[in-house]
């Protein structure tokens, strides 16, 4: 719910903690004794509901929002993998920001990672400005897992809200880079000096992608007096800290039910041509389509003119758009 504050201005005084919707007690305590982290948390919110619907775009769930709460609709109270990923990249979303502002200089609580120094086997110089991923991590840790240690962590889905969380961290986590900067004559790597930095947001979007389409379903078990979450299918192999994991299965998305927060495909477009998910028959669920002609402007016969602009004509194209019935 903090994503969609954009008419709340910078979240700078106790009083605004105590207003934010969809935030529990305690984390309205961290809210309060963290306000300069805060904008960072909004920030990462924002990140991972916009790599969500990237990453979804095609497929029958697109990672919808409501302005309600929860804002994904009920496909998030349910434990299904469409749940798991909206946890796993929330939890990512904030680690990713609150790092980023650590290393920008943004907050007084931390800055840069100073413990990646000296020199490495391969020769280079640690130096520069490491992201402070340790810190990220901590403060995510700290406020999103918050939720569920409250309920008491040890139902089914506090096990499994738990689990992707922690998923969500360790895609940043397991694919830092080391990033490095010539020194010497005339641009030459006479020595380099290097730091460690997080990937892309775009790439964490994608490995979680990857995890959501090979979760695992588990059920839980217990481990002498330890509940745990164990593949449903015994001859699955167990899954890693790095998975994602759900407990129900998801429903098709096909029909507008509103109950279950699901949108349907009514009204989306598809690709014709296509026989994945994006493809009308899959995500029409054989509903049919309606296509509709739509004249679009480009930019066609572009010239470079010395010095220095690019010119270019207006060209008229007819195409072919395909919405589900």
């Amino acid at each position: 719910y903090l994503a969609k504050l954009s008419s709340v201005g910078s979240i700078s005084e106790e009083e605004t903690c105590e207003k934010l919707k969809g935030l529990i007690q305690r984390q309205v305590q961290m809210c309060k004794r963290n306000l300069e982290v805060m904008d960072s948390v909004r920030r990462g919110a924002q990140l991972a509901i916009e790599e969500c619907q990237y990453q979804f775009r095609n497929r029958r769930w697109n990672c919808s929002t409501l302005d309600t709460l929860p804002v994904f609709g009920k496909v998030v109270t349910q434990g299904t993998r469409e749940a798991a990923f909206v946890y796993a990249i929330s939890s990512a979303g904030v680690a990713f920001a609150v790092t980023r502002a650590c290393s920008s200089g943004e907050l007084d609580k931390c800055g840069c990672d100073r413990t990646v120094q000296g020199s490495s086997p391969q020769g280079f110089q640690w130096s520069g400005c490491s992201d402070n991923i340790a810190y990220g991590v901590a403060f995510s840790q700290s406020f999103v897992d918050i939720r569920e240690r409250s309920k008491g962590a040890s139902s089914n889905r506090a096990l499994m809200n738990l689990h992707n969380n922690e998923a969500g961290r360790k895609a940043i986590l397991n694919n830092m880079r080391v990033e490095c900067k010539c020194h010497g004559v005339s641009g030459s790597c006479e020595f380099k000096t290097c730091w460690k930095a997080m990937p892309p947001f775009r790439k964490v979007g994608n490995i979680l992608k990857e995890k959501f389409d090979g979760a695992t379903e588990v059920e839980q078990s217990e481990i002498g007096s330890t509940k745990v979450l164990v593949p449903k299918n015994s001859q699955f192999k167990p899954h890693t800290d790095e998975d994602l994991v759900y407990l129900d299965s998801s429903p098709d998305f096909c029909d507008h039910d509103l109950k279950n927060g699901v949108l349907g495909t009514s009204g989306r477009q598809c690709n014709k041509t296509s026989k994945a998910i994006d493809g009308c028959e899959l995500m029409c669920c054989g509903r049919g389509f309606h296509t509709d002609e739509v004249e679009v402007v480009e930019r066609c016969s572009c010239k470079f003119h010395w010095c220095c602009s690019v010119k270019c004509k207006p060209c008229h194209r007819v195409v072919e758009i395909h919405t589900c019935r």
